[in-house]
Parts: structure tokens; sequence; C-alpha cells
């Protein structure tokens, strides 16, 4: 379970085009049983909707300082300090420098200079708004005054522009505001609570392969990778180290996972090969079945012979490879079965086929929207039998099975 669970954040959103991160960065913190209270700026109503933001959340928005039924409700002084955690994403220059400076000329600013909590901001800005030195100074002030400051990241601008000021990506807040709490309630950014998989290695793969057939054309699938990088990220919080190789998705990387990223099954063996010895392999990635034997060199034309005949040759059996390996074996072999039908059957003949520890099956058939979404419902299968677990989010799902993955290898060792 994460540290964030039950907390109450105050989410202040100021204005920017990053404001659109906000939205999935509360469905991030929702799965993970925080409440979360948004507050709009003016500007941020631009890019963002209360509504939205209030659907999301499942709870009132605010954005009017003078709004006499907010106040007499819950006044600002009161809404700036019912929370655990102030945060501020994204932060703006402007918003962190009304902060530093104690402005406080509207609802979202007053807030942060009426709060008893040290806030946190996420800056996103312009690469040279925030390499300039007013902007900086404004930071140096915030930090010297107790407030974290996440990020910014480094890369492209919405204005073209390269550099720093880009906002975090909503996982990589998520962990950063873990690895917070983590410090402030024990000193060390460690979890508080047991890491039972410390000195533990793992190896996960998550999303999908893409298998080339020109250079503009390629077999794939629907793979999304949440759930993978899920399964990476709770490994690592429950204290393994944790490689990821990743087929190409557009997901963060997980706080303290090293990723590998690849395109091809055969790519994807092969790192995974190098990533070895671990005690722990979870085959979460959904690899392409076959390839393309001879792959054109230059974009396939159309002609009046019609389709082009594509030679299919079968990809390498990344499960059964490692689950069959007769020297450096992990202790734990964990593979995953996609089913459209007879979901518990189909994912018995694969745990006896790949001779693997455990196989997480789920029905991925298209009423079950598992593909790119955010909950799953899967069932465990092992020697003993099926464990249908409850439909909950791929995070949860993943907390769930390291604590399994955890307590298996202490019953081995």
């Amino acid at each position: 379970m994460s540290n964030l669970s039950g907390k109450h954040i105050l989410l202040i959103v100021s204005g920017g085009i990053a404001a659109y991160k906000t939205l999935d960065l509360i469905r991030r913190l929702r799965e993970r049983n925080v409440i979360v209270t948004a507050v709009l700026t003016k500007a941020a109503k631009q890019f963002v909707t209360p509504l939205s933001v209030a659907s999301l959340s499942g709870r009132q928005v605010y954005d009017d300082l003078f709004s006499l039924t907010d106040e007499t409700e819950m006044g600002h002084i009161q809404l700036s300090r019912a929370s655990d955690l102030v945060l501020a994403a994204p932060a703006t220059a402007d918003l962190m420098a009304k902060a530093a400076n104690g402005l406080a000329d509207d609802l979202a600013s007053t807030l942060l200079l009426a709060t008893d909590k040290a806030p946190i901001f996420v800056p996103a800005m312009n690469v040279r708004m925030w390499l300039h030195a007013a902007t900086q100074r404004n930071v140096a002030a915030l930090k010297s005054a107790g407030c974290s400051v996440f990020g910014p990241a480094e890369g492209e601008m919405a204005c073209g522009e390269f550099g720093p000021g880009r906002m975090l990506e909503p996982l990589e807040i998520v962990a950063a505001l873990e690895k917070l709490i983590a410090v402030r309630s024990t000193g060390s950014p460690k979890a508080p609570a047991s890491r039972p998989l410390a000195g533990r290695r793992a190896i996960v793969t998550a999303g999908p392969t893409r298998e080339p057939i020109d250079p503009v054309r390629y077999i794939s699938n629907k793979s999304s990778g949440k759930q993978g990088y899920a399964i990476a990220a709770a490994l690592a919080t429950a204290g393994a180290e944790t490689i990821l190789v990743s087929g190409p998705v557009d997901l963060a990387t997980p706080a303290g996972v090293r990723v590998n990223s690849v395109e091809s099954a055969v790519e994807m063996l092969d790192a995974v090969k190098a990533a070895l010895p671990a005690d722990i392999f979870v085959s979460a990635a959904a690899v392409a079945d076959w390839r393309v034997k001879n792959a054109g060199t230059q974009k396939t034309k159309k002609g009046s012979d019609g389709p082009p005949m594509l030679e299919l040759v079968e990809n390498p059996d990344i499960l059964a490879t490692v689950a069959q390996m007769t020297t450096g074996r992990p202790n734990l072999v964990v593979g995953f079965a996609a089913e459209t039908e007879n979901l518990v059957p189909n994912a018995q003949a694969k745990l006896a086929r790949k001779k693997c520890d455990l196989i997480v099956a789920n029905d991925v058939g298209a009423e079950q929207e598992i593909f790119g979404g955010d909950r799953n419902r899967v069932v465990i299968v092992d020697a003993a039998g099926a464990e249908p677990w409850p439909q909950a989010s791929k995070a949860e799902i993943a907390t769930r099975l390291a604590a399994l993955l955890a307590k298996q290898l202490d019953d081995r060792t």
C-alpha cells in the first residue's frame, strides 16, 4: 500500500499548458486512496475546467477568494490547513514569485501564504523563464523557507524550445510525494513500512514489441505497458533492485527503477539475458508471437499484383527461455496470460507448458477495457490452483503481487 493512502492533498493548479497533466495526476492519487481537494487559478481554467477536475477528484473545486458560499461553508484559512500536503502543480513562475514574496491577491496565493504546511511546488514554464535570475531567486527563497520543489524535467517545450522547465509526469510526482512522506516520517528516503524485497533483484518486462515489416510498418499489439510498469514500481518500493525491460510505451520511468528500452522480441530477450541474474522475473510484456522473416529495407509500395506476401517466423519465447534455464534460473518466474476465452484452463496450460512458477491471468476481451485502462481483474494461477482477485487499479494489483512474491521468496529460502 502506498504511504500516501488516506492522506488529504490540497492541489493548487495554476495556468499553463501543463495543467492538463493534473487530470491524470488526480487519477493517480485517487488510485492510491488519496483525498484531493483542488483549487484553480483564473488562468488554470483556460486549460482545464472545474467540472473535469471535480469529476475526477469527487470533490468541490475552489476558485474564488471572495465566494460568499465557500467562505461560509469553509473559509480559505480552514481550507489551507485541513490537508496533510499542499501541492502546487503546475507551479508557474507567477505563482512561485507570489509565494516567495508573500503576495496574496487570489485564492491560490492566499492559501499558500495562510497554510501551516510547507508547500510543494512542481514548476512548469518556458526554459528562459525557469533560468531567469528572478525565478532562481524565488526558488531559492522557497527552499530556504522549507518548501519542496519537484523538478522541473528537461525536454521539448510546447513553445518549441528545449531545456529545463517541463512539469514532471504524474507518476514521477506521485513517487516524489511518497519519498517525501517517507523522509518526513522516518528521516530516511526508504519507505517507513517494511521493505520485504530489500537485497533482492527483479527483472520485469512490459509493453508491446514491434516487429518490423519495413522501415515504416510493423506488427504489434494494444498493450499499454501500464500493468508492467506498475509491477516494476511496486517491486522497487518493496526494496528490490528493479530492472524494467520495456517495449515502446508512453509512460514515465517509475522511481527507483532502471529502464532498458527495446523494440523487438529478439532485442527484449537479449536485454533480459544481459540483466540476469535475478531473484524474480516477471514477464508482463505482450511479446509478438511472430516476426517477418525478411523485413524490407525500403518502404513496401502498392503494386498491381495485390498485397505482398509476408513470410512469418516464430519469435523467441522469453518466458519459457527464462523459466527453463538449467543454470542461473530466477527463484520465481512469473508469466502473464492475456486471454479472451477459457481464462483459467488456458492459464493452467500455459503454466505447465512454460514451466514457470505463477501465471497472472486476465481477460482482455473488448468488453473488459483492460488494454490502455487503469484497472484490472486477474486470477493468480499456480500449481496449487487458481485464486481470483477482485477488480482493482493496476497499481493496487501490482502492490499485492509484490507482497505475494516476497512471501513466496521467503518461503523458499
